[in-house]
């Protein structure tokens, strides 16, 4: 390793970069294919549009108060970081599993996953694996069903865990660009939606329920899980603490802007979608299981045309997702190794000032997670698992407040104490909520990330036999 690498890593990205990265990380996979889900959960397009502004909302209220902890705290790790200032070595290793098990790359593997899926669209893909679709483990994981879909899947995690061992400002300027090519791309949808003769305003924003199946809470919070999948990935800019300038300045001010910016697309674009295809045609887009919200749309107007164009925009946007969340994610896993909580191999930068060692480990429990279930499966999950955290982060604005009433805060969350008191009691129905209706997700994600306390008593000893 040469002399520069020791130096760590290097603070070289301005609030431009924080805001890209930010809803490079959050506009993935939700935007095209999780309406179909809240469709078929709420039956009504008016009732799916205010799950997506309450899930937006909520989203903001958790940015808001995750801005000041950003802020006061801000390093690299993220939460990893904070949670070792707000409450202590277990919680914040705890955490830091939790993304390594689940949340983080749980996320890089439903967006591979949905990439795949939209190449196969393009694309006539051999069917693989035949004689093993039905192959289970325990009658939960089918590995082998759609195999060639996940084999794709992999290949893209690995090219971009290749890339993104290189350097910081190659995934930098490469976030630009994809996010340039996605936010064209989106007009695109929007305007021809809206304009085809195929859309109706009127539809999009319809409030009859079905009598059979009226709205309760309890589908109001399943639908919203979806739509957290959308906007999930917020926090993540904040692992890239230790590489950004101004980082008590730009962290919260690229907070808050992102996440603005990615509610008003969302509403936008899945108005376009409601306009265009009705409840029922949702619902059968969901019973398909292999089918996407946004194909359906866009091939209503444009035909194959049609599904060539928005195949391709979906490819270029999961492209970019998931390689800023491989990008992104993989820090807090170096900031434990630097502590002593964490392979000791993983806090070595390579000569590219980048935590390799760490990105080809996270690379490796994707893939395997690419295995174990499909989309819907795998952001439900990761979805469970990262609220505990972020009602978590939430109380530290309290904490903090109490531990360091003095110290600068360059951004004080706005409306405390009720804000981030409305957003952990939300965090808390959403849990239970999830635990009720999605038992198997919420059950696999608290096995995931349980799995990490017998890792931290060893990593822990072996940290006090060191010291002595």
């Amino acid at each position: 390793m040469n002399s520069n690498t020791d130096k760590g890593l290097v603070r070289s990205l301005g609030l431009g970069f924080v805001v890209v990265v930010l809803i490079s990380n959050v506009i993935g996979s939700g935007v095209y294919k999780k309406v179909a889900p809240m469709a078929d959960q709420l039956g009504s397009s008016g009732w799916v549009l205010i799950a997506w502004v309450l899930g937006g909302l909520v989203t903001l209220l958790g940015a808001l108060s995750n801005a000041e902890v950003a802020g006061l705290l801000a390093d690299t790790g993220g939460e990893f970081a904070y949670f070792k200032k707000i409450y202590n070595r277990f919680v914040s290793f705890m955490y830091g599993w939790a993304n390594f098990s689940v949340i983080q790359t749980g996320a890089i593997a439903a967006l591979a996953y949905v990439f795949a899926q939209s190449l196969s669209s393009i694309v006539d893909m051999p069917v693989t694996l035949v004689g093993l679709q039905d192959f289970s483990i325990g009658g939960i994981f089918y590995p082998f069903r759609d195999f060639t879909t996940k084999l794709i899947a992999i290949i893209l995690i690995l090219t971009l865990t290749i890339y993104n061992t290189r350097s910081v400002k190659s995934s930098a300027n490469l976030n630009k660009i994809i996010l340039w090519l996605v936010g064209i791309g989106l007009s695109v949808i929007v305007i021809a939606g809206l304009t085809s003769g195929k859309a109706d305003l009127a539809q999009s924003f319809d409030f009859t329920v079905p009598v059979d199946k009226p709205i309760t809470i309890s589908a109001l919070f399943t639908a919203m899980l979806a739509a957290f999948w959308a906007y999930q990935g917020w926090p993540s800019v904040g692992f890239l603490g230790g590489e950004i300038k101004e980082p008590h300045k730009n962290l919260p001010k690229g907070i808050l802007i992102g996440t603005l910016s990615i509610i008003g697309i969302y509403l936008i674009v899945n108005v376009t979608y409601l306009a265009i295809l009705s409840i029922d045609q949702l619902k059968s887009v969901h019973a398909a299981g292999n089918q996407i919200a946004a194909i359906e749309a866009i091939k209503m107007i444009w035909g194959r045309g049609g599904v060539v164009f928005i195949s391709v925009l979906i490819l270029v946007t999961t492209l970019g997702c998931t390689h800023a969340t491989i990008y992104g994610s993989a820090r807090p896993y170096y900031a434990m190794a630097k502590e002593g909580l964490f392979f000791k191999s993983m806090a070595k930068l390579n000569s590219s000032h980048v935590p390799g060692n760490v990105m080809w480990f996270q690379c490796t429990w994707a893939c395997l997670l690419v295995f174990s279930g499909t989309f819907d499966q795998l952001t439900d999950m990761a979805v469970f698992a990262v609220f505990i955290f972020f009602a978590a982060s939430a109380i530290g604005v309290f904490i903090l407040r109490k531990k360091m009433p003095n110290a600068h805060r360059p951004y004080k969350a706005w409306g405390y104490p009720v804000v981030p008191a409305l957003f952990i009691l939300f965090c808390i129905g959403l849990l239970l909520n999830t635990i009720i209706t999605q038992p198997r997700e919420a059950f696999m994600g608290m096995i995931l990330m349980s799995s990490g306390i017998p890792l931290y008593l060893w990593f822990n000893r072996k940290n006090k036999d060191t010291e002595q």
